[in-house]
């Protein structure tokens, strides 16, 4: 899946590139036809162009029937004429099966002659008008999913500019002022689609064209202007739509420019067209590299070759020799998805739960995954490494369940973090540490004044917290005791409430098990 959608944008980049450098129309038709049987890795693309009787086969591509090369279709007629008639793309699986369609005898016969089954067409339009049908076809039944829709239509709609220019360079000398500018704008866009340029660079070069500002807007203010695909006048500004087929994208507004010749309207509209691409090829961008990167998740748990997952995630900016704090998770995947794309991680779903690798030296992280996510988080880290990492996932997940079994709901935390719990469940649990987090200054206060307030503490618990019955053992004065067990507290605090007198005896247990 990731190498068809690298070689989606290759085609759609190698368009863009070979369309700019064009004059020539019927160079211009045979590159779009070419380009659309690569996008979409069809066996069969035909470019159909409209009169006033109807559409008419003008270029194909990977076609070996004359019959087919020369098939005319009325409006409405078949699937080509109905998309010329509606200006709507139309796809089908199985076309001599789908009524939707106006079947007449010629071109059945021609579709037949060709052996074609399944067939995608999107119009070319210019403005509102209709100037012809793009198709890709393939001659075993196949579906066609909506992103191949909007990529088709996204090329058609960038090769009915092109063809525009190249008609009009046809035409018009190179003397002409407003032809100068067309080129001038149509080279400039097209040189930011293929340097990768942000849709914010396209609104400034396009400000600066037309003299005006020109801003991108997450959508339309009114479905009119939806409605058409054409610049419309709101109050003083310029308002189109941004648009992949029938997908909005969102818009974009001049101001500035409240008397904005057909010309320059015209531009400012073909700039609309310019900034759908971008935003589609950054979205596919976005898709595949996040499929890739919990594709990358996966393998590191399944524990696939080390050196090559090092490779691979370097290819999108991951540094796995890095530290990295691995988080396992209850929230949603897509949000997941996008804070380690945002934090140069990684993130992918396991079971039931999402899993998250994030470049951090501190587990403080999980803390604000928690709170981005809505969710329960459970952390281990930082570890650097494919095989650290997934050792890591699997005491993270531990963490995660242990949260859910103490009631911890929508919290964070480390093995570390739930003390006594976290020394029971993780099989990587610093024992030693605990004891030392619990009875450190215990520990210290005896080896510097040769005192005895850890076995007076074991021989308190062994008589069930009598002080009777610990002064008899200990062979001291009650108050003697009373005096070490005060001392006790003012080392470890309220070591007697609840939680804490088991913490105690479980570090004092393990204490005396490791020696």
């Amino acid at each position: 899946m990731t190498r068809r959608r690298e070689a989606e944008l290759a085609a759609l980049f190698e368009t863009a590139s070979e369309l700019a450098g064009m004059r020539d129309p019927d160079a211009v038709l045979r590159s779009i036809v070419r380009r659309a049987r690569t996008l979409l890795g069809t066996d069969v693309s035909y470019l159909s162009m409209n009169d006033p009787a109807g559409t008419y086969m003008r270029v194909t591509d990977g076609s070996f029937s004359p019959l087919f090369q020369k098939v005319r279709l009325g409006l409405g007629e078949g699937l080509g004429g109905l998309v010329a008639q509606t200006a709507r793309p139309y796809a089908t699986s199985d076309y001599f099966a789908d009524a939707r369609f106006n079947h007449t005898r010629p071109i059945d016969s021609a579709v037949r002659d060709e052996g074609l089954t399944a067939i995608l067409g999107v119009p070319l339009k210019l403005d509102s008008k209709v100037i012809g049908v793009l198709y890709a076809a393939d001659r075993t039944s196949r579906e066609f999913p909506a992103e191949e829709v909007a990529l088709l239509q996204s090329l058609a709609d960038h090769a009915a500019i092109a063809i525009d220019t190249a008609s009009l360079f046809a035409t018009i000398q190179s003397h002409n002022e407003a032809m100068k500018r067309a080129e001038e704008a149509h080279d400039r866009l097209t040189d930011l689609v293929l340097r990768g340029g942000s849709s914010a660079e396209v609104a400034a070069a396009v400000g600066e064209l037309l003299g005006g500002q020109v801003e991108v807007l997450d959508t339309v203010p009114t479905p009119a202007v939806r409605a058409n695909g054409r610049a419309v006048l709101l109050d003083d500004v310029w308002v189109c739509a941004v648009l992949a087929g029938s997908e909005l994208l969102g818009g974009i507004a001049l101001t500035g420019c409240p008397d904005l010749p057909n010309v320059d309207r015209r531009l400012f509209e073909r700039s609309a067209v310019v900034t759908a691409l971008l935003l589609l090829l950054r979205r596919t961008v976005a898709e595949a590299e996040n499929k890739v990167r919990g594709e990358l998740i996966t393998d590191i748990l399944d524990g696939r070759d080390a050196a090559g997952l090092l490779a691979r995630a370097r290819r999108v900016g991951v540094e796995l020799s890095d530290p990295h704090v691995v988080l396992v998770a209850d929230g949603n995947l897509s949000g997941a998805t996008h804070y380690a794309s945002v934090h140069r991680g990684l993130a992918g779903s396991r079971d039931r739960d999402v899993v998250l690798a994030l470049p951090s030296r501190s587990t403080d992280v999980a803390r604000e995954v928690a709170k981005a996510l809505d969710a329960t988080v459970g952390a281990c880290g930082p570890v650097a490494g494919p095989v650290a990492i997934a050792a890591a996932y699997e005491e993270a997940r531990r963490c995660l369940k242990a949260l859910r079994q103490l009631g911890r709901e929508k919290d964070a935390a480390t093995m570390d973090d739930l003390g006594f719990v976290g020394v029971l469940l993780g099989d990587r649990a610093d024992v030693s540490g605990y004891v030392r987090s619990v009875l450190g200054p215990v520990l210290d206060y005896d080896t510097e004044r040769g005192t005895e307030l850890v076995h007076t503490l074991e021989i308190y618990f062994r008589c069930g917290a009598n002080l009777s019955r610990a002064k008899a053992e200990l062979h001291l004065h009650v108050n003697t005791v009373t005096q070490r067990l005060d001392r006790v507290t003012s080392l470890l605090g309220d070591w007697q409430s609840p939680d804490r007198v088991l913490e105690v005896q479980l570090a004092l247990r393990l204490l005396r098990l490791t020696g």
